[in-house]
């Protein structure tokens, strides 16, 4: 044991000689130092982007970016911190950093754009978009050029998108649910159900989905609900949604029964549906 002790000894010692003949034993350590380091740092990233407050994490890339700005990684950090913060605005003007540095990506634009759009600064996404490759193909850039094409009422375009932007992920749920909403605007109500539908079956915590396959139904003066896993209190307010539906197309007395039901089906009492029965019967 103590001879295999000793060859271990040898061998370490070997290897940092070998390094020495290249470098200074205190830049060799300096350096090993240092790799360590970027692995921690590159570990911290990824929490402060996925689990830490938004706000913070903007702190915390920000300061990182000012003592080393040349760093893409603490950029790009930012601009999504401050996206996940709901600071747009701000997230617009930090992207927009991204992509002027050295070592940019497709992906940066897409990011860029997509933090457009969420500050509603659709013409500019539209010419984000136009400057990405077209070999650059993920589901977030077709997700994101299905909603410009909507934005424009190109209706063909966004049902090639976002039937492209589907087949390019495994949950497809979200997608869907917008190009329903998509199709419900341009009155293809019989579509959109279809489409609210799958984005049911693909998530079925989706209420979103779930609310606006109603909507679709009462377009269509279909006043019962469809058959979708719902607990109570979503039945209650999927009843609601129903009436209110009802009411829209002056089918009062229908509007009246489904708010009667919501009203008996809430496990609570149900504020929003009395009111609005008040209202009806006054």
């Amino acid at each position: 044991m103590r001879h295999l002790t000793l060859v271990s000894v040898c061998l370490t010692g070997a290897m940092f000689l070998a390094a020495c003949e290249q470098e200074s034993p205190k830049e060799y350590v300096e350096k090993t130092f240092r790799d360590v380091n970027v692995v921690d740092e590159s570990n911290l990233n990824d929490v402060m982007l996925t689990v830490a407050d938004p706000n913070e994490a903007v702190t915390y890339f920000r300061s990182a970016a000012k003592e080393d700005p040349t760093r893409i990684d603490f950029q790009r950090g930012l601009a999504k911190s401050l996206v996940r913060a709901k600071r747009n605005q701000e997230g617009v003007s930090a992207w927009k950093k991204v992509i002027e540095m050295e070592g940019a990506t497709a992906t940066d634009k897409v990011d860029l754009a997509d933090a457009q759009i969420r500050n509603g600064d659709w013409k500019d996404a539209e010419k984000t978009l136009d400057s990405v490759p077209p070999t650059h193909e993920t589901f977030k850039r077709y997700r994101l050029e299905a909603m410009v094409a909507d934005a424009n009422k190109e209706w063909t375009n966004a049902d090639s998108y976002y039937e492209t932007a589907v087949g390019l992920t495994t949950r497809p749920a979200g997608v869907m649910n917008n190009w329903g909403y998509s199709k419900l605007t341009r009155g293809d109500f019989s579509e959109a159900e279809r489409l609210f539908g799958e984005a049911v079956r693909q998530d079925e915590s989706l209420f979103t989905a779930k609310n606006n396959l109603v909507l679709a139904r009462g377009a269509q003066r279909k006043y019962s609900l469809p058959v979708i896993p719902m607990d109570q209190v979503e039945r209650a307010q999927l009843l609601h949604t129903m009436a209110l539906s009802a009411i829209k197309q002056n089918d009062i007395e229908t509007g009246k029964t489904l708010l009667r039901e919501a009203i008996d089906t809430h496990p609570q009492h149900f504020e929003e549906a009395v009111r609005a029965l008040r209202a009806l019967e006054a």
